[in-house]
């Protein structure tokens, strides 16, 4: 296989243009290329008055090596990827893995083991993503929220209502065993070779419910409805799991239990403390999700040539004289600003875009990081109890029934309370309450957020516009707890494996869905 990277296309470039600059730099006739396979794609905006797409692609010669050698063009070499494949399955307990939580972690934990045939009992606290959606959609529209069916809990996780980002800073080899599951399950195939590959979270509901009816071809029992709420031990080791389900107390015996809860279930952290499994508090990042209109961010990104290219997105951070950072987040071209409250009487922030990006603003996560410091108590779950005390603020300061408290940039930046929007309409439903969000934040925080906006700026003009919207707040960046683990995968009891975002392991789809992977090894790697 032969590589060649560094190809530049216009952006009103089309895939024969592509091919014959391949064989340009290959020094054959476009014709001898019978197949050509993108394997990279992005964005050069570094000279706005010259955007292009830059590729990288392979395709298959006689005698390559000399090929290779003879080339005229740069960025050529004979490539060779690595091919991911599953380990030898050892297993032999008559019982099958119970998998609780069909977020990533747990559905690629459950994929993976049923296509090596070790079918899984599934639990899932949420309802399926059909039911889900409609409960999500009365949650928007009348702030009638179903604790038990929400943004964070059901089918396919948080990421099922967000822009189902693909992006990770990991490098792994299961991840291209990740990104060709999720394309066989229907996701675009530009989710292999994009920069920043996004499935939208439409596409994303179509390919969860996919994969459940692979896993349930492979004899796997789904489980919807039902919530963990204990475990049965001996030995100190795992013989069963307790749930409370649709029709009342369900035990299951089981000697294997992989946990993948989510970065929101609280009640479980709760009831595993109290079953001494050790954990820890960990660092996370809390703030506002801040909205643009998306116009002015592609222009500012793209120039005069944003109008033919995809919407732009970005990625901002700063560190600042007090020693924090601030940062950007989950951002979601085209997007919207959602309501991700999951219990009563407290206000949570998340983005969520289409595949199509096609809404007028653009919103992402404008975060400051805090830790173990920063949370009251030295317990386990002080972070959870950070969390619930400004997400209860919030929802005060909302004015109740869900409304979220939002502040304009120039407001935000001079200390005082908004009365309306400008340019920028918050899309935040159940709806704003216009007002100050420093009663919603530590002093710290705002603070921090004050210091870091014009910085930002610099970097990205008009991000600190004075018409921008700050909504707030954004508490669930990532997991305040972590569920400790040995390099087997297992918690000190012993067959249970901690594993995805809410155990402490990851930080979003496709790092959630790996660490899914690495646990299906391990437990089928164990005698």
């Amino acid at each position: 296989m032969i590589r060649i990277g560094n190809l530049s296309l216009p952006p009103d470039g089309d895939f024969d243009l592509l091919r014959r600059r391949a064989a340009r730099a290959l020094g054959v006739r476009p014709g001898a290329l019978e197949e050509l396979e993108i394997v990279r794609e992005s964005i050069d905006a570094r000279d706005k008055g010259s955007v292009r797409y830059i590729y990288t692609v392979e395709t298959t010669l006689p005698n390559e090596a000399s090929v290779v050698r003879s080339a005229p063009g740069r960025n050529i070499a004979l490539a060779e990827r690595e091919r991911y494949s599953f380990p030898e399955v050892r297993r032999r307990s008559p019982l099958p893995p119970v998998v609780v939580g069909m977020g990533p972690a747990g559905l690629f934990a459950a994929l993976f083991l049923s296509r090596n045939g070790l079918p899984c009992v599934v639990l899932e606290r949420g309802r399926d993503i059909d039911r889900r959606t409609l409960d999500v959609e009365r949650f928007w529209a009348a702030g009638a929220l179903d604790e038990g069916s929400n943004v964070q809990f059901g089918e396919g996780g948080a990421g099922a209502f967000s822009d189902g980002k693909l992006t990770t800073g990991t490098h792994d080899r299961r991840i291209s065993a990740v990104l060709d599951a999720l394309v066989e399950a229907g996701a675009p195939a530009d989710v292999k070779y994009s920069y920043k590959p996004h499935i939208g979270t439409d596409v994303l509901r179509q390919v969860v419910k996919t994969i459940r009816g692979e896993l349930i071809s492979l004899g796997c029992d789904i489980r919807f409805g039902h919530r963990l709420t204990g475990l049965t031990v001996s030995g100190g080791a795992v013989t069963g799991v307790e749930a409370e389900s649709p029709n009342g107390r369900c035990l299951l015996s089981a000697d294997t239990v992989i946990l993948a809860p989510g970065h929101s279930a609280r009640d479980t952290f709760a009831m595993l403390r109290e079953a001494g499994l050790p954990m820890e508090k960990k660092k996370f990042a809390v703030g506002v999700r801040v909205e643009h209109r998306q116009r002015d961010i592609s222009l500012s990104q793209y120039g005069p040539a944003w109008e033919r290219l995809p919407p732009s997105d970005y990625k901002l951070a700063c560190h600042l004289p007090d020693g924090r950072s601030a940062f950007t987040f989950c951002v979601c071209p085209g997007g919207q600003v959602v309501a991700a409250a999951s219990e009563q009487g407290g206000v949570v922030t998340n983005g969520m875009s289409l595949r199509a990006r096609d809404g007028e603003n653009i919103n992402g996560g404008l975060l400051v990081g805090v830790g173990p410091e920063d949370f009251p108590g030295d317990d386990a779950l002080s972070g959870v109890r950070f969390q619930e005390q400004w997400e209860r603020a919030a929802f005060r300061l909302g004015g109740g029934s869900f409304r979220a408290p939002a502040q304009r940039v120039e407001d935000f930046l001079r200390n005082r309370p908004s009365e309306g929007s400008g340019a920028v309409a918050p899309t935040y439903r159940p709806g704003v309450a216009w007002t100050g969000l420093s009663l919603c934040l530590p002093g710290y925080v705002t603070g921090s957020l004050r210091q870091a906006l014009p910085l930002l700026d610099r970097k990205l003009r008009g991000f600190a516009a004075p018409d921008a919207v700050l909504t707030g707040v954004e508490t669930r960046s990532s997991s305040p707890v972590r569920i400790l683990r040995d390099e087997n995968y297992q918690s000190s009891l012993r067959g249970l494996y901690p594993c995805g975002e809410g155990a402490g392991y990851a930080g979003g789809i496709v790092s959630a869905a790996v660490d899914g992977i690495r646990v299906a090894e391990a437990v089928a790697s164990s005698m």
